[in-house]
């Protein structure tokens, strides 16, 4: 960790139950880290936030530090799942990432007992998701034009 883990509000709510200033700073944060810093176009904003809940590490002057989508199981795959994972600029290097992973493994864990969990990870951070239990099946594919992995976590 190269900084302090700065003073966080959690924050994790279904799509209705988010605040359009939320949202609005939620799908800014989504587009400035896969569009923008990673030169990744596709649709961002989909049906799937819809069957979702949103993580969020929200600094105390409103700055969204931490972001994950938490996927109902049957809407991507059989089990439930993250993606959309992102840290800001404003956070990276505060460990703030790995805080996000491990809420979001035990959120969907407690609201889906003993189903496992999935992810379509980006290939540069399977080592990341490894170290939350995360483990790689089959072999890496391109996913817009970027090399992925799909990882398991057992239930």
């Amino acid at each position: 960790m190269d900084h302090p883990l700065p003073e966080i509000s959690w924050h994790c709510a279904r799509l209705h139950e988010l605040s359009p200033l939320e949202l609005q700073r939620i799908h800014i944060a989504r587009q400035q880290v896969f569009a923008v810093e990673q030169n990744c176009v596709f649709q961002d904003a989909d049906e799937v936030d819809e069957h979702s809940a949103h993580l969020a590490a929200w600094r105390a002057d409103g700055v969204l530090l931490a972001y994950a989508r938490l996927v109902d199981p049957g809407v991507k795959y059989a089990e439930p799942s993250l993606g959309r994972v992102l840290t800001t600029a404003a956070a990276r290097g505060t460990g703030v990432g790995r805080a996000l992973v491990r809420r979001a493994v035990d959120h969907l864990t407690a609201a889906f007992p003993e189903q496992g969990l999935r992810i379509s990870a980006q290939l540069r951070l399977e080592r990341f998701y490894a170290e939350a239990g995360f483990v790689s099946i089959g072999e890496p594919y391109l996913e817009d034009d970027m090399p992925h992995i799909e990882m398991l976590r057992r239930g």
